[in-house]
């Protein structure tokens, strides 16, 4: 019986080229690559964190293989602060205390139990704010959505080690976390567009905080949506 580099199929891609064989060498590989950050969830943190704007550049023109596709890393981001939350129970980035309506309770509540969901559309508020204020960027809505995944993915890590710290110290942390968040995600649209003017900082700072406004218009609107459907 054939093996299966020795089957038909096989001798039909042979003059193609060939991927490496996945052995135990293969797999240390691997591991080795993401171990050393050359690649991977890790790979993609460290230089998002140093230099978002080329990160990003580099993703968007020449390589997508080593950093993780951005809706994976967004997703994987949110998915672990609400871990970490769960385990430290920390409430950095949880429902607001002074909420009186039910309505808006619920849906803030709603958007703690979907934080990957919730990321994602608002994603696209800041991504509409974005190219609003950079109209005049060579990059299209589908490429600065990809900028907005990548930061908010970041994002989502600053509040989970902000919310570390609060759970190890005591001490309430959530408005250094939102400002911490806010000034890296200003820095890193910025450094994107035009690192060399301040104007551009400024203008991803405007577009980072508009986006989050008009997401958080949104869900308040839904509370008292909901709250307009009980009463009746």
């Amino acid at each position: 019986m054939n093996t299966p580099f020795e089957s038909e199929e096989f001798q039909k891609v042979e003059k193609q080229q060939i991927l490496e064989r996945i052995d135990g060498k293969y797999i240390w590989s691997e591991i080795s690559s993401v171990l050393n950050f050359d690649k991977g969830i890790f790979y993609t943190i460290k230089e998002l964190l140093i230099r978002p704007g080329k990160t990003v550049h580099e993703f968007l023109l020449y390589d997508r293989k080593r950093l993780v596709k951005p809706i994976f890393f967004v997703i994987f981001s949110s998915l672990f602060f609400v871990i970490i939350q769960q385990f430290f129970g920390f409430n950095t980035g949880t429902v607001p205390e002074n909420i009186k309506s039910d309505g808006v309770k619920k849906a803030f509540e709603w958007v703690g139990e979907n934080f990957g969901v919730v990321n994602i559309l608002l994603g696209f508020f800041i991504g509409f704010w974005i190219r609003l204020f950079f109209f005049k960027s060579k990059f299209n809505i589908y490429e600065i959505f990809i900028l907005v995944f990548f930061t908010i993915g970041i994002g989502n890590l600053i509040f989970t080690f902000f919310g570390i710290i609060e759970s190890a110290t005591g001490f309430g942390v959530d408005s250094w976390a939102y400002y911490a968040a806010l000034l890296y995600s200003a820095w890193a649209i910025g450094n994107f567009f035009e690192e060399r003017k301040i104007l551009s900082y400024v203008k991803g700072l405007l577009a980072y905080v508009f986006g989050s406004t008009t997401g958080s218009f949104v869900i308040v609107l839904i509370g008292i949506l909901i709250d307009l459907f009980n009463k009746k």
